[in-house]
């Protein structure tokens, strides 16, 4: 920082620090706006609305930075925008964030903007935020609204103090019976208290404001008694009349950690101070980093900033290098892993050999697609970035040979760094073919079976959300560490709804039966379930579990009448915590053969 000018003289600096963060604050009030709707979908039970709304806010920040980006190129020729400017508008910005509500977002805005400006050899601190300049603690909101509500049982009474909690959300709706929904809660949270005695700071804190996601509005809080916290979380439903009910409690962290994965949709939730909020999860889940937190919150570019600064801290104090990440090489994608680092780095080819059809920007809008869409926990979220600088110290000859060979285009070496000009990063997972051959190899029946019954269990929640994965090899899914099946390939996806799922057509005569090609006319978007068994089932076991299972994912009559309800407008539910937790679950009755069991969405 030597280099910094010892006062601030220049009133174009001051103007373009101004321009960006008054560029900034348009982006989050129409992002709270957006939040704000999520509600009003809620109460109205509007779902395709809600789903719409979601999908936009997501280009609220690309559209703000663009059109940011665009207003300062056509007011200030470059000339006039030297080094010194350049170190005086960040200067003049760190300013005017004393008490902004959300400095950490404004800056990473800042950052985005002169990204899409500077040359990369300007992303260095004297520009740019590679590390914070203001602190997000203690930030008080402007409008009196506490992040979270303070609440005493002890003083008032467990069932009139979860009353209060839920009515101090003022929903335009009415419970079908709020009464007996707040005496389950109780009781499922004194099983979470046991036999503790209670202390003196026994209390309930509670955030503010609703998180909304697909047809479902979440309670997040937590109990606090003694040196203990005791999270939950508390789902609130329509019933098909259209009132309201408190569906279950999740107070496991397990499941409120699956509750807020890298697989779901973001959610929709007003904050004016995000950190309090992202602050608050975090003491739910104190494993949980806080780029992650971000992210389903709907702040999908900070999470990236605190990823890649998480990145590039591991970087430093680590010493193990670049490798090609382990399973069948894919033939979209070179994937490379850091073995110290639990992510790994998708860069796509140049070209691609038969029978893939596609082209680098079909494989981009289909990420995208996925981005936009609902994950439903069965598609994992990935990180999009451009010219990373990676140390070439750090990666063997191997790769980088590899690299150079299949994606020339955006490698780049620059003295002692490899530029990567276009990547994805996703959480690393176990492919599911090694899970199920491992599983073999160590007589595990259980595992193998878990792992046929999750994979069948993804696809179907897949197609719940108009999804075909279109590669359905078990490569292309990966398991989590809590054991679920995730699908993290999306080169072929499309819509159920653009599908056209057929039978095979009987043979008309012996040529027909015998010919190495369809003898029937095949569309582009025409699938076959009966044919998925050709290459899913060659192995006897899994074979054996996958038809106890999910016999009917292998039946063009599954799908096609999936595809109905999707086309009629149906959105069905896919509940992110198990079926088994909620206050209106009834147990299966034995007698009957049931094809899955209960499953965590």
């Amino acid at each position: 920082m030597q280099n910094f000018p010892k006062l601030l003289s220049s009133q174009i600096a001051f103007d373009i620090a101004r321009m960006i963060l008054d560029g900034f604050d348009k982006h989050y009030r129409l992002f709270r706006q957006s939040s704000l709707a999520a509600r009003r979908h809620f109460e109205r039970m509007t779902w395709k609305l809600a789903q719409s709304e979601a999908r936009e806010r997501i280009a609220f920040y690309d559209r703000r930075v663009q059109e940011c980006v665009q207003n300062l190129e056509d007011e200030y020729d470059e000339a006039d925008l030297t080094d010194n400017v350049w170190r005086e508008i960040k200067l003049h910005y760190i300013g005017l964030l004393i008490d902004h509500r959300q400095p950490e977002l404004a800056e990473t805005f800042f950052n985005s903007v002169c990204c899409n400006i500077l040359h990369r050899t300007y992303f260095h601190n004297d520009f740019i935020f590679v590390r914070p300049a203001v602190s997000t603690e203690y930030i008080e909101p402007l409008d009196g609204t506490p992040a979270y509500r303070v609440y005493y049982p002890a003083r008032d009474g467990l069932v009139y103090t979860l009353r209060r909690m839920v009515t101090n959300f003022q929903l335009a709706c009415e419970f079908a019976d709020l009464d007996r929904d707040v005496a389950q809660v109780e009781a499922r949270l004194r099983k979470v208290l046991g036999d503790a005695p209670l202390e003196a700071n026994y209390q309930i804190q509670a955030l503010s404001n609703l998180f909304y996601r697909n047809k479902g509005a979440y309670i997040v809080g937590k109990i606090i008694n003694g040196n203990r916290d005791y999270p939950f979380v508390i789902p609130v439903l329509h019933t098909r009349k259209g009132d309201l009910v408190l569906d279950a409690v999740l107070s496991d962290v397990n499941l409120i950690t699956l509750l807020f994965s890298f697989t779901r949709a973001y959610f929709m939730v007003d904050m004016e101070v995000p950190s309090a909020y992202v602050q608050f999860v975090r003491s739910m889940l104190p494993n949980k980093p806080r780029s992650e937190i971000y992210t389903i919150l709907g702040l999908h570019k900070q999470g990236k900033a605190l990823f890649y600064r998480d990145f590039l801290h591991h970087l430093r104090h680590s010493s193990d290098s670049f490798q090609a990440a382990p399973g069948i090489r894919g033939l979209v994608m070179v994937v490379f892993s850091l073995p110290s680092f639990p992510y790994v780095f998708k860069a796509i080819k140049d070209s691609f050999p038969p029978p893939k059809e596609t082209t680098r920007a079909l494989v981009k809008e289909k990420y995208l697609l996925v981005k936009y869409h609902d994950r439903v926990g069965r598609m994992a979220d990935t990180l999009e970035y451009s010219n990373v600088a990676f140390p070439r110290s750090r990666f063997s000859e191997e790769l980088l040979a590899e690299l150079k060979q299949v994606a020339p285009s955006i490698v780049e070496e620059d003295k002692d760094q490899i530029i990567i000009r276009h990547l994805y990063i996703e959480r690393r997972m176990t492919p599911l073919n090694i899970w199920l051959t491992e599983a073999e190899a160590a007589g595990d029946q259980e595992a193998m079976e878990h792992g046929v019954r999750e994979y069948g269990n993804a696809i179907k929640d897949l197609v719940a959300a108009n999804i075909f994965p279109g590669d359905m090899l078990y490569k292309n899914f990966g398991v989590t560490r809590q054991g679920r099946v995730v699908f993290y390939d999306y080169d072929e996806i499309e819509y159920i709804s653009d599908c056209n799922f057929r039978t095979i057509p009987q043979p008309r005569n012996e040529e027909d039966e015998m010919a190495a090609e369809p003898w029937y006319h095949v569309g582009k978007n025409d699938v076959f379930p009966e044919q998925f068994s050709v290459f899913l089932l060659g192995n006897p076991k899994v074979k054996e579990y996958f038809m106890k299972h999910h016999a009917d994912l292998l039946t063009a009559d599954y799908w096609h009448q999936r595809k109905l309800r999707i086309v009629d407008g149906q959105v069905e539910d896919v509940f992110p915590y198990p079926q088994e937790i909620r206050f209106s679950y009834q147990a299966p009755n034995p007698a009957i053969n049931i094809n899955q069991s209960a499953k965590a969405a």
